[in-house]
């Protein structure tokens, strides 16, 4: 009976641990047949190894070597040796042990492994440059197959470790040729780690490289798992397909089986199928009665013109209470719908469950960060910082103004306002030379005024007048409370299209007459007129009645801007001349010369005897959207339709130009409009700004 069997079965294993961990282990020993004398003495320092005993087994294995420097196992106790350094952490005197092997043994087994052994070492202490360096000059020369296969799984660790997975793919690639049956599953083991690590490119640069059939197996499984950990449906239904039909025997096969049959379950849903959370009820049912005018036309025009697609609309109310919305969505989760229009208020609760279940859904909010959420949660609609750019971007880039002068009332909605524009002016180039509060509950603006033209003057008593009348008019506190309320900000849609019908009175000279000239004997110091442009970010009676006052104060000659609150006949009516040529923003015009809103308007009046508002143009455009994107062929997932309207690109709707960004927020070309004669005219509209600010 061999004496050495068993430390030769104990090395056996070592060379299977080595193959099957995720890192280099320990060192592997070829043990010799005759070992000649001292055999009793090396066994002892084995068996202290194998019991983790390193001090004394060093002692031994240093015994042994003083003993027998000349015998066959001498560069055994040098490797031992430094494999307790090792063990022990010490990897610098591991090194030094290994080069003595080395220096004193040159041609041995023993040799090779030390220099297998140095790289190891360098792996563990970070020092990856030295792994790849010295590792290419070892394999230079003839290497044994085992002494191969452990460097080329040392290089993949270490490219690994270094973010390099394809160079690793390449080297565990070339140590699986050379490994015996036994040692494969450890390779593989390790071959699956960095193919999970590869992006999308890299996995064709390696399937374009393989050769022999392996790895492509391996890469084309992992691509499908990909896709299906992010969700998308189609791609990996396409790409596990491929590969069961190629890999019929392979070890993944039956999963890949599996994961398809899992796919086919879970992505079951009606494709025709559109859920529209709106509140019927409650103090908001007005605004959503008016929503589901628009998704109803969509549907009857699209129906129209598209017979082979039958749409469904699966209608839920969801007041104004976020748990009556989270709970639609679970609804309309169990009756399959593709996707989710709305809602308009609660729109953070539906928007967490749509998430959870997956469901692509487009809110109608301009709740702040609704998008971050999560990648099925879209926003379409138009926020303050979409109007403030538009306008700025307008007022900078082609009338070239810089200098600006803000009057903002003293709550959220002005705030908010005086916030993004001064932000935005800043942004590009251009400088805040004043900016002034005011109580939103008064009527007379003058200190404010003079404040930031330096004056202090009375106000006339004509004006006085038309400030008692408009106090009486709670309108406008009315639109500001909702701004600051609720997360749906009904300000945007205050006009509700008031173009009047009758067109306004021109301004009574007499009426007017202390508003154009002072009083010629007076000197007053003349005004300090150092801005282009004054913002006034306000409703229109309020904004109606600082107009004329600016102009009293000799505000002239400068640029008004507003924000879509302005679009309103009663700001012309109140401000009469002053206000001409006022720009402002919104995020719909029923006056529009585009081909599209004409005809959406046209048709709109034809069926409900009224014309739209941005409430009813707005839900329009995107139920128009989910019907056009659910028709596609290729749309056969909800993954797939999430995927579609992230792609979307200048979708040309009735409310202007409209995309999605990276996060799911929209971008939209808003309408430009300007204060001209008796009503609005549309200026030239530019690029689509994002909601983000």
């Amino acid at each position: 009976m061999n004496p050495l069997k068993p430390i030769a079965i104990i090395l056996l294993l070592l060379l299977q641990i080595v193959l099957g961990g995720c890192l280099p282990k320990t060192t592997v020993l070829t043990v010799p047949v005759e070992t000649g004398p001292g055999k009793e003495l090396f066994s002892k320092a084995e068996k202290l190894f194998q019991a983790k005993s390193y001090q004394k087994a060093r002692e031994a294995y240093n015994e042994y070597i003083a003993q027998f420097p000349d015998g066959p196992l001498a560069g055994g106790a040098f490797l031992k040796i430094g494999a307790i350094h090792a063990a022990l952490g010490s990897h610098s005197k591991a090194r030094d042990v290994y080069q003595r092997l080395i220096d004193a043994y040159p041609g041995s087994s023993f040799a090779r492994d030390a220099r297998v052994e140095i790289l190891i070492s360098y792996y563990y202490e970070g020092m990856y440059s030295e792994v790849i360096e010295q590792a290419a000059d070892f394999l230079k020369g003839t290497v044994p197959r085992v002494s191969f296969l452990r460097t080329h799984l040392l290089l993949g660790d270490t490219y690994l470790a270094m973010g390099s997975p394809v160079d690793a793919v390449t080297n565990y690639v070339l140590a699986y040729k050379k490994a015996k049956d036994s040692e494969k599953k450890g390779v593989i083991s390790r071959l699956e780690e960095a193919v999970a690590q590869l992006e999308s490119e890299e996995f064709v640069f390696l399937l374009n490289r393989t050769e022999d059939g392996f790895p492509a197996g391996y890469l084309l499984y992992q691509i499908g798992l990909n896709h299906l950990e992010e969700e998308d449906y189609e791609d990996a239904e396409r790409v596990l397909s491929i590969f069961i039909e190629n890999f019929p025997g392979h070890e993944k096969s039956q999963q890949a089986q599996i994961l398809l049959e899992t796919i086919s379950k879970n992505s079951v849903y009606s494709r025709y199928t559109i859920g529209c959370l709106l509140p019927f009820s409650g103090p908001y049912g007005a605004y959503g009665n008016r929503a589901l005018k628009g998704v109803e036309l969509a549907l009857n025009r699209f129906s129209s013109q598209n017979v082979d697609h039958a749409i469904k609309i699966i209608f839920k109310d969801t007041g104004s209470d976020p748990d009556k919305a989270a709970e639609a969505v679970k609804e309309l989760f169990k009756e399959n719908v593709a996707a989710i229009i709305g809602p308009l208020v609660t729109a953070e609760t539906a928007g967490v469950e749509a998430q959870h279940s997956g469901i692509p859904i487009i809110t109608l909010t301009q709740k702040e960060d609704i998008t971050q959420i999560g990648d099925y949660v879209f926003r379409n609609f138009f926020t303050p910082a979409m109007q403030v750019k538009t306008i700025l971007s307008f007022a900078v880039e082609s009338l070239g103004l810089k200098r600006f002068a803000i009057l903002y009332p003293d709550e959220n909605y002005g705030k908010t306002f005086m916030n993004l524009f001064w932000d935005e002016v800043l942004a590009r180039g251009g400088r805040i030379v004043g900016a002034e509060s005011y109580n939103s509950t008064h009527t007379d603006f003058a200190d404010p005024i003079k404040k930031l033209v330096g004056l202090y003057y009375e106000v006339p008593e004509d004006l006085k007048a038309e400030m008692n009348r408009a106090y009486e008019d709670e309108n406008d506190l009315d639109m500001i409370d909702n701004f600051i309320d609720m997360d749906f900000q009904f300000a945007y849609d205050t006009n509700d299209n008031d173009q009047a019908e009758e067109p306004a009175k021109e301004p009574d000279d007499e009426q007017t007459k202390e508003t154009d000239q002072k009083d010629e004997e007076e000197k007053e110091p003349e005004p300090i007129i150092d801005f282009d442009a004054v913002f006034i970010p306000d409703a229109p009676t309020k904004s109606g009645l600082i107009i004329p006052q600016l102009a009293y104060y000799d505000v002239q000659d400068t640029y008004l801007l507003g924000t879509n609150l302005w679009h309103s006949d009663s700001l012309i009516e109140m401000s009469r001349r002053y206000a001409q040529g006022a720009v402002l923003t919104d995020g719909f015009f029923a006056q529009s010369d585009s081909a599209n809103v004409k005809d959406f308007v046209k048709d709109f009046r034809k069926t409900y005897g009224e014309d739209p508002g941005f409430i009813e143009a707005i839900a329009y455009d995107t139920a128009m959207i989910l019907f056009e994107m659910v028709s596609r062929p290729e749309i056969r997932y909800r993954s797939a339709l999430k995927k579609g309207l992230m792609q979307l690109n200048n979708y040309e709707g009735v409310t202007g130009l409209t995309a999605f960004d990276s996060s799911g927020d929209v971008r939209k070309k808003l309408f430009l409009l300007q204060i001209k004669g008796r009503g609005f005219v549309e200026l030239e509209r530019h690029e689509p700004v994002n909601s983000a600010q």
